[in-house]
């Protein structure tokens, strides 16, 4: 999943391809590299971010949805927490709404993915992205986000959301340590025993940069190295800046879990 991010202010990339043209030819350019999934956000989730009005998101976000649902075999995303923003993307040939809260912010959200049969990502966020940082505590980091996740699962069904339209994220960063961080990407696995397809997203985050001393531009090798890992704890997708060096790496995987697995069976 190629991260587009049509915003002034994202941590990584904020403000390079605010622009809906350039937008658009990035995602295209994603395409070219291996994405199967491109996820268009017009409001950062960077820690401390002030929300964006709905009028000025659509704005951003529904003009470059449209134009490559038109160019573009990849299933089309929209990162975004608001019903009206989600089902606008939906009609410009958006597939799925990726929501960091989890359909906790809009009372409509829910309904809107039923309506329109979308698929969905469920984020876990410990408070919001201005207040999210501010000393977050857990007990057991693993065991609540995963309980929590279910949670929602339970709830989405009971207002008519079918199971197997959702998928589940833990929202690496959102409202975590370091350490929280860590202990999720190294637990992958209790995830995955949700039985729902897993997406992680680490692509250049503030916990690399704390653990190998890089600035932003220079977290590729760590978000590699991290990607790989949990691949092999079982994620499905991987929400990336850099798509085709992550491509790489998924296929390399792929070729060597598939490997291991015909040893097993042997």
């Amino acid at each position: 999943m190629g991260i587009l991010n049509v915003t002034p202010d994202s941590f990584s990339d904020g403000g390079r391809f605010f622009d809906s043209r350039q937008a658009i030819e990035h995602g295209l350019q994603m395409a070219r590299d291996g994405a199967d999934m491109i996820d268009v956000g017009g409001e950062s989730s960077r820690p401390g971010a002030e929300p964006v009005p709905v009028e000025e998101e659509l704005k951003r976000v529904v003009p470059v949805i449209k134009a490559l649902s038109g160019e573009t075999d990849c299933l089309l995303s929209v990162d975004t927490r608001k019903a009206r923003v989600a089902e606008a993307s939906l009609a410009a040939g958006a597939h799925l709404i990726n929501d960091i809260t989890a359909m906790t912010h809009d009372p409509a959200m829910p309904a809107v993915a039923r309506d329109q049969g979308a698929g969905v990502i469920l984020m876990h966020m410990r408070g919001d992205p201005k207040t999210m940082q501010l000393a977050p505590a857990y007990g057991d980091v693993v065991e609540e986000v995963a309980g929590y996740l279910e949670q929602r699962i339970r709830d989405l069904e009971g207002v008519g959301l079918s199971r197997h339209s959702l998928a589940v994220d833990p929202g690496i960063g959102f409202g975590k340590t370091v350490e929280h961080n860590v202990s999720l990407i190294a637990r992958v696995d209790r995830l995955a025993h949700l039985g729902r397809p897993v997406v992680i997203g680490l692509s250049r985050k503030s916990f690399i940069g704390t653990i190998t001393g890089r600035e932003v531009q220079d977290r590729l090798p760590g978000s590699l190295a991290a990607t790989a890992y949990v691949i092999q704890r079982g994620a499905h997708v991987i929400r990336v800046h850099d798509v085709k060096e992550s491509c790489d790496v998924a296929r390399l995987m792929d070729i060597l879990r598939r490997e291991e697995a015909r040893d097993v069976d042997v």
